[in-house]
């Protein structure tokens, strides 16, 4: 039991020292996400590239590109499974999947990638990006992660990245001159914002699955004690007991020799 509990107690200690790691690294590309996402907005949604119809606008009519983030590493089971669930509900939307333990794949499945390949094949991720925001094949693009809120909480989440959620008000503060072919820039910036935002996704969805490791290895840890605490109780039981056995028949000695000498 020793033995397993300091194995144990080396994960629990290791899940919470990657918890920090990835929660910096979300930290950092939260900060300039969020400002990415403003100058983006005030991009696409100005006054001016809208009534000039320029504004990127999906066609409604196309299919929907998910792209899910999942966990490779033991101790997540339920973190995988919000995955799953998520991909079953949704068949006919294609499918961008990144970690082996989800082994759903059907031929809306365009890509599947494990998550410690992540940052290794990424621009794969990143070049059929580009090629679907430059035709133009999908009305939304979505990604699903578990996200991390604090050291005691995550959840699983979608956020939709394309197109940009629009705030409901036309942008008419700043102006552009552009020199270039507007819909190719405005595509690229797109594909620029939705790798970033995936990226971020993934250093997010890192610390939760860390999170959750951490959790299941308390809980484990908890349970040793708890094993531990019962094994030594019932070994004093025992002694108390094997005690006054003891006592017990010393005493039956004692009076027998106290009948004979009557």
């Amino acid at each position: 039991m020793g033995s397993i509990k300091n194995v144990v107690k080396v994960m629990n200690f290791h899940s919470l020292l990657r918890v920090d790691k990835a929660r910096k690294r979300a930290e950092n590309y939260l900060k300039v996400g969020n400002e990415i996402t403003t100058i983006l907005s005030e991009i696409f949604y100005n006054k001016n590239l809208v009534l000039d119809k320029q504004a990127l606008i999906p066609n409604p009519s196309m299919p929907i590109l998910d792209i899910y983030i999942a966990n490779d590493y033991g101790y997540c089971g339920d973190f995988n499974s919000s995955v799953r669930r998520a991909i079953l509900k949704n068949p006919n939307n294609d499918k961008i999947i990144i970690g082996k333990k989800i082994v759903y794949k059907d031929d809306k499945t365009v890509l599947k990638i494990e998550k410690d390949d992540f940052s290794k094949r990424f621009v794969e991720i990143q070049h059929y990006i580009e090629k679907s925001l430059i035709d133009m094949a999908y009305s939304e693009i979505n990604i699903y992660y578990n996200h991390y809120y604090t050291s005691t909480t995550f959840e699983f989440k979608k956020i939709k990245v394309f197109p940009i959620e629009f705030s409901g008000e036309y942008y008419e503060g700043n102006d552009f001159v552009a020199e270039t072919d507007l819909q190719k820039m405005l595509k690229s910036l797109v594909s620029f914002y939705i790798c970033y935002q995936l990226k971020m996704c993934e250093c997010i969805s890192e610390a939760a699955e860390n999170l959750n490791r951490n959790q299941i290895t308390r809980m484990a840890l908890d349970k040793i004690e708890e094993k531990e605490v019962e094994d030594r109780n019932a070994m004093l039981r025992k002694k108390n007991e094997e005690a006054c056995f003891k006592n017990v028949e010393n005493y039956k000695k004692i009076i027998q020799i106290g009948d004979v000498h009557e």
